[in-house]
């Protein structure tokens, strides 16, 4: 593979999608090939079972090899799901050579002091991301490195996610026959397609309506501040509109996208839509008002929990660009101004096209914004790397996942307890993989 290429594996609760992009000759990111396939395994962006999963990988990939005509090996894959966490940490170290500035050295042993943190048992550190540094009591210091100092500290933004869930992931991934390059949570994704500098340093929450979640990621003075998970997303509004109906799945999903609404005061009472029976019974009539009622209760519930976490962040007074909506659920009709409504901001629809170069016309639509996000920041990383594309995972002896056979998935994409050992003794077990896993995220993402 070109050592210019990156491709983003977005696997989501409601499609596979796969994002091939390459820099072209003035240094712009270029998508060159696509895949996309159903995703039948996942559920709130956690996967349930492996062989759905790995059969849509596959399915997706082989789409967007012929497309961008080139074998794939190496994937940046994104991670979501409700066991994402996130937290705050300040960092201190004692440089023993204080006649030397500081280096990049003395910053990178710092950064991986944080992932030496004692973590709940099963959680394991994804992300360190430096976000402001303090040297000899001197705060808001964005770079240090050629600074002389004795005292190095600073303040991390830590990402957290269930030991468990990213082994399954990885899982797929290696019976798909590909190599994980990066692994990335897929907000910080999402916010690097959509998000420009400008908004970064004004402040901004950016909220990615997905099919099984909802991502958030809060940014000001251009560092990340902030990230969670909700899960809920554009699933759980179908499945009510499902409900209330009294109609199948496939029909539901299509009321929401052509003639649902965020906001029910913007239809009509004598609006009414037909949807054909099942084999011979009679069709049913559905009102657009009494369906835009049903979605906006949803799209309130998934608000209230949007600005929960932005106020419990502390920077809801701080969003000089207000909030930026993206993901498929974003395309929901009226859910703009509803937002607004309710949260008394400034609202922007975020496409993930600003940061590509070339013909992007077929690519103006906030559902991609993940997938084109990893390629944006694999290919950031692949630059830290110096072009190489040796930083990839290999299982450790020891620590091979049990097969879906051996170790069915439950509801909640754990593996049961159906061996001798305990779950608190396969977690422990586990633990060794984030030693090699760690080394992956020295670099920060910003």
């Amino acid at each position: 593979m070109n050592q210019e290429t990156i491709v983003g594996l977005d696997i989501g609760t409601t499609k596979i999608a796969v994002f091939v992009g390459r820099k072209n000759e003035f240094g712009k990111i270029e998508i060159i090939g696509r895949g996309k396939a159903e995703s039948l395994g996942v559920r709130k962006g956690q996967v349930l079972n492996i062989d759905q999963t790995v059969t849509a990988i596959r399915a997706a990939i082989e789409q967007a090899e012929a497309e961008a005509n080139m074998k794939i090996n190496h994937v940046t894959v994104g991670i979501a799901g409700q066991h994402i966490r996130s937290m705050q940490h300040r960092g201190i170290r004692i440089r023993k050579n204080v006649e030397n500035e500081i280096s990049a050295e003395d910053v990178r042993e710092l950064e991986e002091d944080m992932f030496k943190l004692v973590m709940a048992p099963g959680e394991g550190i994804i992300h360190v991301i430096a976000q402001e540094f303090i040297v000899d009591n001197e705060p808001g210091i964005k770079d240090p490195v050629g600074m002389p100092g004795v005292r190095l500290e600073a303040n991390f933004h830590i990402i957290t996610g269930n030991i468990g869930a990213i082994n399954t992931l990885l899982r797929c991934i290696q019976k798909a026959g590909l190599t994980v390059q990066d692994l990335v949570v897929e907000p910080l994704a999402s916010a690097a397609a959509v998000l420009s500098d400008e908004e970064k340093e004004a402040g901004v929450a950016l909220v990615d309506i997905g099919g099984g979640t909802t991502d958030i990621a809060i940014f000001h003075e251009k560092i990340i501040r902030h990230t969670a998970v909700i899960p809920f997303g554009g699933n759980a509004i179908t499945e009510d509109v499902k409900t209330a109906f009294q109609i199948i799945s496939t029909q539901a999903e299509l009321l929401k996208v052509k003639f649902g609404s965020a906001f029910a005061e913007e239809n009509k009472d004598n609006e009414i839509v037909s949807i054909p029976g099942l084999r011979g019974r009679e069709a049913k009539e559905v009102s657009l008002r009494n369906l835009a009622g049903i979605i906006e209760a949803r799209v309130e519930e998934i608000l209230y929990h949007v600005m929960y976490e932005i106020n419990n962040s502390g920077y809801g007074g701080k969003l000089g660009a207000g909030i930026v909506l993206t993901g498929g659920g974003a395309l929901l009709r009226h859910i703009i101004a509803y937002t607004a409504f309710k949260s008394g901001r400034e609202i922007k629809l975020g496409y993930p096209t600003e940061n590509l170069a070339g013909n992007t016309d077929d690519l103006k639509s906030p559902m991609y914004s993940t997938g084109v996000g990893l390629v944006i920041v694999g290919m950031k990383a692949l630059e830290r790397r110096g072009g190489s594309q040796e930083k990839t995972y290999e299982p450790v002896a020891g620590e091979e996942i049990p097969s879906e056979e051996q170790k069915p998935l439950n509801e909640e994409g754990a593996m049961n307890e159906d061996t001798g050992n305990s779950h608190e003794q396969e977690l422990r077990e586990n633990l060794g993989f984030w030693e090699r896993f760690k080394k992956w995220f020295t670099d920060d993402i910003r």
